[in-house]
């Protein structure tokens, strides 16, 4: 099965998940419906037998294969698929896996994109419904010198529910730090003053470990962006389903779990370090001679976490900005309008310069 649409039991419209009700309902009808309740009524769609899936690849006729090229270099690969709503076709890259048919708008999920290795194994839904991303970031990026169409409709109409491929990693370290660490007392006594200095070494050996370290997977995403909106609320988090996608687009990993591993090395290391130095804090200062964390085990999970993600070009520069789908946070920088800017250096240099005559006649005028 290529496509996947939720219909409306009640009526046959689409279903969509809705983050205020954490469900998923009909806009025409009203009805609404448990994820749990969507797994049974649509029990084929949540099949996650790869066999069926890969026979219905070889059997189905809705899907082509079409190479783009730019400036006569390899890019990409997309792929048409048929609409089972309107019968048009559905142009989707390589890493898309839930998007919107352009004609009728209807959600569309294809499934096929996310057997095996690509069906993730957990899922937060989204929280923060588009309304609520649009008036927090609207909130957020009011700021003097942005352009005037930052913030304009047309503008956060952009914005788009995405949900972004991390890997949830838990790991764990084998610990060898040594250092020489001083003790110093100082004191006075008649008209003398002593200063004493004992010198240690400091060892430390053992195990550390950490758990749930989030990583996107996906190139195109900045990664300071998504570290920056961290942190997520595991509690909230379900068996995957692709139900949770319908109403907004999705992506699939295009960074292997195994390039992951060092990034989340190298973002613990000063975690790591902090808490060893912390249990020699006892000691004047400390000079660290050797420090390594070896890993000793790693557990990684593939989950999909929600993001409302929106990009603005100017003066030939792409800027992004990201929202945390679940608690709202904002990271991203704003562009600036130099225009302005000037503008309003000018006018405080101007504003400076009348002050200090008028402060420099006032003085002169006192003196004479």
């Amino acid at each position: 099965m290529d496509i996947v649409e939720y219909k409306c039991p009640n009526c046959s419209a689409d279903l969509k998940f809705n983050p205020a009700k954490q469900k998923l309902t009909c806009e025409y009808c009203g009805g609404a419906f448990t994820v749990e309740e969507i797994k049974k009524l649509f029990a084929k769609n949540e099949s996650d037998s790869q066999q069926e899936q890969e026979a219905a690849d070889s059997d189905s006729q809705s899907e082509q294969t079409v190479s783009t090229e730019d400036n006569g270099e390899f890019e990409s690969e997309t792929k048409l698929y048929h609409c089972k709503s309107c019968g048009a076709e559905i142009m989707a890259t390589d890493q898309q896996t839930a998007l919107f048919c352009y004609y009728c708008h209807n959600p569309v999920i294809l499934s096929g994109k996310m057997t095996g290795k690509y069906r993730p194994q957990k899922v937060i839904g989204f929280k923060i419904s588009r309304d609520e991303a649009v008036k927090k970031f609207k909130e957020w990026c009011f700021k003097p010198f942005v352009p005037k169409d930052f913030a304009t409709q047309q503008q956060l109409d952009k914005i788009t529910g995405l949900y972004v491929p991390f890997w949830l990693t838990d790991i764990g370290f084998d610990v060898d730090f040594e250092a020489l660490g001083k003790k110093i007392r100082s004191w006075r006594s008649g008209n003398y003053d002593y200063t004493e200095t004992k010198e240690y070494d400091v060892k430390r050996s053992g195990k550390l470990n950490a758990e749930g370290i989030p990583a996107d997977g996906s190139e195109r995403i900045e990664d300071e962006l998504m570290d920056a909106i961290e942190p997520f609320d595991y509690s909230e988090m379900h068996d995957f389903s692709m139900s949770y996608l319908t109403g907004f687009f999705a992506e699939k990993f295009d960074v292997e779990k195994d390039s992951i591993l060092e990034r989340i090395k190298n973002r613990l290391q000063p975690t790591l370090s902090r808490i060893v130095r912390n249990t020699a804090s006892d000691y004047s200062s400390l000079s660290v001679s050797s420090e390594t964390y070896t890993v000793n085990y790693t557990n990684m999970k593939y989950v999909m976490l929600p993001v409302w993600f929106m990009s603005y070009k100017y003066n030939d520069q792409m800027y992004e900005f990201v929202m945390n789908g679940q608690t709202g946070k904002i990271a991203g920088i704003p562009p600036i309008n130099t225009g302005k800017l000037r503008l309003c250096t000018w006018g405080l240099a101007a504003a400076l310069t009348v002050a200090v005559y008028v402060i420099g006649g006032l003085l002169l005028g006192g003196v004479f």
